[in-house]
């Protein structure tokens, strides 16, 4: 990994909101199960303190945060909650020194796991980490 920027943000968006990043990889994905309590976007220290270790080793440039929920609210409801989760980690990151480019909640929209078992629910329930170099 380089200390350098090598990649730029476009001002440019997908149709779903996420930014066009060049030279972007998904560099986390942690369950929110593991961060949250249920119906919550408080962060328990366990979490906050891996959290904080990700965010200043991840040698990175910047990072884009994106939270997501599982289906068993309304939409308007998951798009709250997932941006207050993803909120909630870009506070951590801040805290930690890092500079966060985007943060935004896709509620339910982009699930990773389809049904509705407990783990397809557990897979949909989590923040993604981008980050940009």
């Amino acid at each position: 990994m380089d200390d350098g920027f090598e990649g730029y943000m476009s001002p440019h968006r997908t149709r779903d909101g996420r930014p066009v990043c060049h030279r972007s990889e998904i560099c986390g994905v942690i369950p929110s199960d593991q961060l949250f309590q249920t119906d919550k976007h408080y962060i328990n220290a366990n979490g906050r303190a891996q959290l904080t270790n990700f965010f200043q080793t991840a040698n990175a440039f910047g990072f884009l945060i994106y939270g997501h929920t599982d289906a068993r609210a309304s939409d308007e409801y998951n798009i709250a909650l997932s941006n207050r989760r993803a909120n909630a980690v870009s506070e951590v990151a801040r805290a930690a020194g890092a500079r966060v480019v985007d943060v935004k909640g896709f509620g339910e929209r982009q699930p990773r796991a389809s049904g509705h078992s407990a783990a397809a629910l557990q897979q949909n329930r989590r923040v993604e980490i981008y980050c940009v170099r």
